[in-house]
């Protein structure tokens, strides 16, 4: 599928254009990103109507107060619900820090591009997810946590944000649905070691799950203003090396 074909295969499916547009620009950074399984692969994944799929759905924010919103997908695409709240965010900023929470918010993408707005915003954000059960635990038994991936930004004066999105699963379902990798190869990530990451998918799924009270999927983000400005001598202690986030 070519960029230039995104909009009109989207709203072919129901979207409606504003909608359209939101979900194909995500799609199209993560491609450019090399994130295939993240990519034009999900708009076939969409038309496959993988789930229950109101096209015309709109999320809702139930509760709003100055340091916490609460939010519920009301059948609209995790990637619209995500998309709603960071540019309500962007239009109404907390004075200092801000939790939101939303419910029944899936699928979400790749939460890097949402983190990356708001650091590109001057905030410093952390932002996971759920997804159905796609990980158990190293020493066998059911499957019993989603990839939960999380994603941490941190703006920078010079405009070079760090953003940082790390899946517990040692291949994404992305990987999975475009055939980069096989079923049996999402697992939780290290090896030896994968009970940490395995560790850190439960404890993310249950934050998640605690919050939203929901059945269904969620998503729990959390901004801040941040008070100083540690990118610049970061990347200078770089040397060069390419940091998270670097396209």
């Amino acid at each position: 599928m070519r960029e230039a074909d995104l909009v009109p295969t989207l709203t072919g499916l129901g979207f409606s254009e504003t909608d359209a547009r939101t979900l194909a620009d995500h799609f199209g950074d993560a491609e450019r990103r090399g994130k295939q399984g993240h990519g034009f692969s999900r708009v076939e994944w969409l038309a496959t109507r993988p789930f229950e799929l109101d096209p015309g759905a709109q999320p809702k924010r139930l509760v709003r107060e100055p340091g916490y919103e609460r939010w519920d997908g009301k059948g609209a695409l995790g990637y619209l619900t995500l998309a709603a709240i960071v540019d309500a965010q962007l239009a109404d900023p907390p004075e200092r820090a801000r939790m939101i929470v939303a419910a029944h918010c899936f699928p979400t993408g790749m939460l890097g591009y949402w983190v990356r707005k708001l650091a590109e915003g001057g905030f410093v954000a952390a932002l996971t997810a759920t997804s159905p059960s796609r990980l158990g635990s190293p020493a066998g038994g059911p499957k019993l946590a989603g990839t939960n991936p999380l994603a941490i930004a941190i703006p920078s004066s010079d405009g070079r944000p760090i953003v940082a999105d790390v899946s517990m699963g040692a291949v994404t379902h992305g990987d999975v649905l475009t055939g980069a990798a096989a079923p049996e190869e999402l697992v939780p990530f290290g090896g030896e070691q994968a009970h940490k990451a395995f560790a850190l998918a439960l404890g993310l799924q249950l934050l998640v799950d605690s919050l939203t009270g929901t059945d269904g999927y969620g998503a729990v983000l959390l901004l801040a203003r941040p008070e100083g400005d540690p990118v610049p001598a970061l990347r200078e202690l770089a040397a060069g090396i390419r940091l998270p986030g670097d396209q």
